[in-house]
């Protein structure tokens, strides 16, 4: 039983070790085919505002995580997890700088 209530610590500790091994070049392949043209009807411009506003939203790695996932699945984007880490790796090395 105490090996299950490990479970989702193991994982955010496993978190930073999965996004290093994300293929950020590959995220943005995906980002700028999937999410661009959503982000700039919501916010204008080229859409990165996003990303720099000053009320961001995200504000951790898992957070990030989470949010690429959900708006995958808003957009019937069909990615697999790898590809989800891949796109969060992508932002977070050029907007967020999580480590």
């Amino acid at each position: 039983m105490k090996s299950v209530r490990a479970l989702p610590s193991l994982i955010l500790l496993l978190l930073p070790i999965a996004a290093a091994a994300a293929d950020a070049n590959a995220g943005k392949v995906l980002h700028d085919k999937q999410c661009v043209a959503c982000h700039v009807r919501l916010m204008g411009g080229d859409g990165s505002e996003i990303y720099t506003r000053k009320e961001r939203l995200i504000k951790s790695l898992p957070a990030l995580r989470q949010r690429v996932a959900m708006c995958a699945t808003q957009t019937n984007s069909q990615w697999f997890p790898e590809d989800e880490d891949n796109v969060a790796a992508y932002l977070n090395q050029h907007y967020y700088k999580f480590k």
